[in-house]
């Protein structure tokens, strides 16, 4: 894969188009910091550019053509950064490709940045927003500092860029859709799984594999890899790390005490106990662990890293609690592969053993439900109550056959819906629950989470 070379120092003014996104408002955070002068374009307003706007970034939200604002006119003077998501017949776009501006993808931005610094990378199927949210935690909280661009918003900082002009370091959440990862230059990574996804892209579970593989050779010699015990996949120097397994870096002894989340940590050479984890849940320990071994290859020491776990506060929309009383919890969870939702329910089920448990899932992705069908059945089916959203097309056109109708037949739980989102909303309402309530999904699923919460906390 070709990578570009781009002298970043040149461009004093950074054009975005797309900048609303997650990624790509990190990345406009960034520049900002640098002193250039950074705008874009968005589809919508969102909460992200909102916060962007305050930060003295420009965003507007309607296509301008060849009208962009006269601060980016020139093309000498203004690097173009687009995301994927960006339609090819935006005015925008083809008025920039017409003017000769260099463009760029939002990947190759930031393997220009890893190329010019200590790269952290955080690459997997499952856990890589929350496992690179608490890398970037731990290195900011022991004094080490880092640059960090984010998939979610951190709990801590309330932001999805954590700034630091001095610190060698840069944590990037590495993604594996379209092989964007493939644009990054590692010092070190983590790559919790690699589990099957994105086959409309790659495929098949081996092509998907051989991705993983092409990224870990990137790895620069001096550097190291993270892995979790049941990646199978090939480094000169690779670490493993997993839960009750014979793993470089094994967690075991899950307590959930006065609400807090304890375990404790076998060392290649020595062994930490109750350890505390600011944010609950099994999937959450593994994360742990693999921040661990990468912490401790970096240098830092034993007490910075236990007081940066515990002071952690997670992702939004990553096990996020919005109601935490005796007889009611409210939970939203970003998860939608079956491993994500099963990790989700798994733990749960281990802090509140004696609690119903409600489950509100928005498929995301016609192919990705018809690809984990079985796996969506079966992981749902752990539900006590399932209420099935119809299913996010985000960039797809439907597949005959792949409905949320469809997936309600497979699925084994006590009580099984198919509810539009206001239905959703009546039907707490009415029931008035107690127990656990989960929102569940990547789509547009998070709309509902205040109004939700209103309701809940009335019942």
């Amino acid at each position: 894969m070709q990578r570009p070379e781009v002298n970043i120092d040149q461009y004093p003014n950074i054009y975005f188009l797309g900048i609303g996104g997650i990624g790509m408002s990190a990345l406009a955070r960034y520049f900002k910091r640098m002193g250039k002068t950074v705008g874009g374009y968005d589809k919508t307003p969102s909460p992200l550019t909102d916060e962007l706007v305050k930060e003295g970034i420009q965003v507007h939200f309607e296509d301008l053509g060849p009208s962009i604002p006269s601060l980016f006119q020139d093309p000498e003077n203004t690097l173009v950064i687009i995301t994927p998501a960006i339609p090819q017949n935006l005015g925008e776009r083809l008025h920039v490709i017409h003017k000769g501006y260099q463009l760029l993808k939002r990947s190759e931005i930031l393997g220009v940045i890893t190329r010019n610094s200590k790269g952290l990378t955080v690459a997997g199927t499952h856990g890589k927003t929350t496992t690179s949210t608490l890398l970037a935690h731990i290195l900011k909280d022991s004094g080490v500092g880092c640059n960090a661009f984010l998939g979610g918003i951190s709990t801590n900082y309330n932001s999805n860029f954590i700034a630091d002009t001095e610190s060698p370091y840069t944590v990037i959440e590495a993604d594996e859709f379209d092989r964007s990862f493939l644009q990054l230059d590692p010092f070190a990574s983590i790559i919790t799984t690699t589990d099957a996804d994105h086959l409309d892209i790659y495929g098949d579970q081996d092509q998907f594999i051989q991705g993983f593989q092409s990224f870990a050779a990137l790895i620069n010699k001096n550097g190291f890899l993270i892995r979790h015990i049941d990646v199978d996949l090939q480094h000169p120097k690779s670490i493993t790390y997993g839960m009750n397994c014979p793993a470089d870096y094994s967690g075991e002894n899950i307590q959930y005490i006065n609400g807090k989340f304890f375990f404790d940590i076998q060392l290649p050479d020595s062994k930490w106990s109750n350890v505390e984890l600011g944010v609950p849940g099994i999937h959450n320990a593994e994360n742990a662990l693999a921040c661990v071994a990468m912490c401790l290859n970096l240098g830092l020491s034993e007490e910075k890293i236990r007081k940066a776990l515990s002071n952690f506060k997670g992702v939004k929309r990553r096990f996020e609690y919005h109601i935490q009383t005796k007889n009611l919890v409210y939970i939203d969870d970003y998860a939608h592969h079956p491993t994500e939702i099963n990790a989700l329910i798994d733990s749960v089920r281990l802090i509140y053993p004696d609690k119903k448990i409600y489950g509100v899932f928005q498929p995301h992705l016609f192919s990705r439900t018809r690809d984990f069908f079985e796996g969506f059945a079966k992981a749902l089916s752990k539900l006590d109550t399932c209420i099935l959203m119809p299913i996010y097309p985000a960039r797809e056109e439907p597949i005959p056959g792949i409905t949320s109708e469809a997936l309600v037949e497979e699925i084994d739980a006590e009580e099984v819906h198919i509810m539009e989102p206001q239905t959703v909303l009546n039907y707490f309402q009415k029931t008035g629950p107690e127990g656990v309530v989960l929102t569940i999904g990547a789509g547009d699923i998070d709309r509902i989470i205040e109004p939700l919460k209103n309701i809940l906390q009335q019942s």
